[in-house]
């Protein structure tokens, strides 16, 4: 198949109107709506944006290649669309945007498609082959464009085939092995490829690249290949095979830097200073900087792998016990009985039975996935008991959280320690010996951590339960300002954890201040957005007002992440505009002793608060700050810089 038969002349916009990425992906989604190539503009824009929220598709040098592969399209198309102006697209290299190719790929795209798509990715690589397209002011002179350039393609394609044939087996010029992948894997793949295999020939290195497409691994690198190689590249945005670079010096990175960075990474894996990756967990010591990045980066993933698994948990069996306390006190409890409340009538009862189920699994999961993503399955089992023991152990929270760091680390020592086995053990290593041995040195570690931890815990659930006034206020307005200090990154991430730690052990006494003050700062940016858009309309975009009525449905939701297109538009003016309402409610919230019993849900759990109305309106106070202070602090679209 032909690019040009996926790149039809009805579905080209030769002269793009929009100013700004939304505008951009929602005229060039409308055109393949009206050509007839998707069927459901939303399920197709929805796949777009999840790609974009990953990386920016803007690769740079004027060039987007946004795409997407599901159920909406009908038939593989590649809609090109040119931009004279140039589009603020958030490209990679911060410059306008002026070429777009938008590919829509059904679910069951062939290999044919893929092919081609992956041929289109390989041009976009040639700045001569772009800068003709600049140029081009017809859908004729497009096509033509690419009929020459696939056939060149072909041409040299042959001629590459036919001199490595002629070749000698082995070359003395330096050798390397790279592998690029990303989510999709339709452009951003091949673009990387290509642009590894152009840059090593000029600089006289020899290469072989993998990649991990939609097409499934191509050109897969062998045994032989990689211990020939002198370094490892790879280039990719999901996860590859890695335990097979065990011993290698390895480079990884963002499949988008294999297309920008090319010439820096081939010097780095060529340097001989790159990290040595150790496979099945185990890292080097060199800076402690892993295929996985920085010691800071792998703690976070660590953390956030395991607190992603529990939150589920925490979350439902956190509402089930809430509403058991609902419902009896709905059905009436008589004074004497109060301490009952929850169980008290049979209805409540089976709602906590439920619920407390689906809690009691908060610690365990919290550290055996912490554990297995530092180790592997291994660690799970290991994890799991660790953050049994801190649970039982009275430890909490905070002995949990070291459990899973701890159980993760015993087991990649054993992994070190029984590297030397026979291959005939192999088989037995993972069902007994580190089950066995890591449970064992894990288990006694964990009854001596105990002590201390629960000291520690108990201590802090006393602190907690005796906040009030100012104490409250202050805790209160920090945890709400944190939420609104990233809106969703790691600082809001950590007081959100924090959260819901104090949820787990006062959800039985009526709910947690801490939980309502770190939902109320989370509600409040997106929120304020509205407030601003509302009160401020001359100095928003049209797009803007319109993204400022869906922040209120997210902002009621308790998704704080609503703001973030503001706050990356605008982030000195925006970020500070939202820790001051956000914090000033979470004072104001945790000075009033407000108390929830869920972990999330917004307005939807309002009813599980002490004083859901004065909630209410804490809120509403915070989101009118913010979005006066945004709207006086932001310049309006003609004067910003």
């Amino acid at each position: 198949m032909k690019i040009n038969e996926l790149m039809l002349k009805e579905a080209m916009i030769m002269d793009l109107q929009a100013t700004d990425k939304k505008g951009a992906i929602d005229e060039m989604v409308a055109k393949l709506y009206a050509v007839g190539r998707i069927s459901d503009v939303e399920i197709y824009k929805e796949g777009i944006l999840a790609r974009e929220a990953q990386t920016s598709t803007g690769l740079g040098d004027g060039i987007a290649m946004p795409h997407a592969k599901n159920s909406a399209v009908k038939e593989a198309t590649v809609l090109f669309a040119k931009s004279n102006a140039g589009v603020d697209y958030e490209a990679l290299d911060g410059q306008p945007t002026y070429l777009f190719f938008m590919i829509a790929a059904p679910e069951g795209a062939n290999d044919t498609h893929l092919q081609a798509l992956a041929a289109l990715s390989r041009l976009l690589i040639d700045p001569d082959f772009v800068a003709k397209l600049k140029t081009a002011t017809t859908a004729d002179q497009v096509q033509q464009l690419f009929s020459e350039a696939e056939a060149q393609q072909e041409a040299d394609a042959l001629a590459e085939e036919a001199a490595n044939q002629e070749a000698a087996p082995a070359s003395e010029r330096p050798y390397i092995v790279a592998v690029t992948a990303c989510p999709t894997g339709i452009a951003h793949t091949y673009m990387a490829e290509d642009a590894l295999k152009k840059k090593a020939k000029e600089l006289g290195v020899d290469i072989k690249v993998e990649t991990n497409g939609s097409e499934g691994i191509k050109n897969r690198l062998t045994e032989a290949d990689i211990a020939r190689a002198a370094g490892v590249i790879v280039a990719a945005d999901k996860k590859v095979e890695m335990d097979r670079f065990d011993g290698k010096h390895l480079v990884n990175r963002p499949v988008s830097d294999g297309i920008r960075k090319t010439e820096q990474l081939i010097n780095e894996a060529m340097s001989g200073t790159a990290p040595v990756f150790h496979g099945s967990g185990q890292a080097s010591d060199k800076e402690d900087a892993s295929a996985d990045g920085s010691v800071g980066q792998r703690i976070y993933k660590d953390l956030m792998n395991g607190v992603s698994h529990m939150l589920p948990f925490v979350i439902a069996g956190g509402i089930m016990i809430a509403i058991s306390f609902m419902v009896d006190q709905f059905m009436g409890v008589p004074q004497d009985a109060l301490s009952q409340l929850g169980n008290y009538n049979q209805a409540a009862s089976w709602f906590n039975q439920i619920g407390s189920a689906a809690f009691g699994f908060m610690l365990p999961v919290l550290a055996g996935f912490i554990a297995s993503s530092i180790s592997d399955r291994p660690g799970l089992i290991v994890g799991f008991a660790a953050g049994a023991l801190a649970n039982t152990g009275g430890a909490g929270f905070l002995g949990a959280l070291i459990g899973g760091f701890l159980a993760g680390y015993v087991i990649k020592f054993l992994r070190s320690l029984f590297k030397g086995l026979p291959k005939s053990l192999e088989g037995i290593k993972t069902i007994l010996f580190y089950p066995v041995f890591g449970l064992l040195i894990t288990g006694f570690l964990m009854l001596l951590i105990n002590v201390p931890m629960k000291a520690i815990n108990d201590g802090l659930n006393s602190f907690l339960t005796g906040l009030s006034g100012t104490n409250a206020a202050l805790l209160g307005a920090l945890l709400a300002a944190m939420m609104a200090a990233d809106l969703g990154g790691p600082i809001n991430k950590a007081a959100y954890v924090f959260g819901t730690a104090t949820l787990a052990t006062t959800v039985a006494e009526g709910g947690s201040v801490v939980m309502a003050s770190v939902m109320a700062g989370g509600m409040v940016p997106p929120l304020a957005i509205f407030v601003a858009t509302l009160l401020f309309k001359n100095k928003f975009t049209k797009d803007q007002k319109e993204a400022g009525l869906t922040n209120i449905v997210m902002g009621l939701s308790f998704v704080t992440e609503g703001a973030i297109p503001f706050a990356a538009a605008d982030p000195l003016r925006a970020i500070p505009s939202f820790i001051v309402g956000s914090a000033l409610t979470g004072a104001l919230v945790g000075a009033f002793d407000i108390q929830l019993m869920a972990p999330h849900g917004g307005i939807f759990v309002v009813l599980l608060l002490s004083k859901p109305i004065l909630f209410l309106l804490f809120i509403l106070i915070g989101a009118i700050v913010s979005g006066v202070v945004f709207g006086l602090l932001k310049k309006a679209p003609e004067q910003a810089a």
